[in-house]
């Protein structure tokens, strides 16, 4: 008796930060637009850079290439707009990439313990094992930003 087991292919994003490569669920891409003018606040969570304006809407410009690099990008080419949930509620945020994006299909494998809470899964495309991001943990929420910017005046308060 031969048993088959169905591929469950899902569609990604992959994206380019510095040499490597991340991929993202394409459910939660908005869109891929040029770098834009990012407003800067003097007072701002240190994962939060600025913000963008973007079809009428203030997005959150959240550069992650820190956290998964060790080091923040110098140059830009696209933001990626994706979808992230706050609760129940979802919102745009930019997220800063160096190279092209494509959209790929493929299987996606789970995550172990031992992965980052960053990491929603791997897949394995052209020869490469390549992150998927839940963009929910690597980008700041309310609460967490909240926190953050009460923790950095703490210290400026201190200084």
């Amino acid at each position: 008796m031969t048993v088959t087991t169905e591929l469950e292919l899902q569609s990604f994003v992959l994206l380019r930060l510095g040499e490597r490569r991340f991929a993202v669920s394409a459910t939660q891409i908005a869109e891929l637009v040029a770098p834009s003018r990012v407003f800067r606040f003097p007072h701002r969570t240190p994962k939060l850079e600025g913000v963008i304006l973007r079809r009428g809407r203030i997005v959150p410009v959240c550069d992650i290439s820190e956290i998964l690099l060790g080091k923040r990008l110098t140059s830009r080419r696209f933001y990626l707009i994706a979808v992230r949930n706050y609760g129940a509620q979802r919102e745009w945020v930019a997220v800063p990439v160096t190279g092209e994006c494509e959209l790929i299909n493929s299987e996606m494998t789970s995550t172990a313990e031992s992965d980052a809470p960053h990491v929603a899964g791997w897949l394995s495309h052209e020869g490469d094992v390549i992150e998927v991001l839940n963009l929910d943990t690597l980008t700041p929420g309310p609460e967490q930003a909240l926190a953050e910017n009460t923790a950095s005046q703490g210290v400026e308060a201190q200084s």
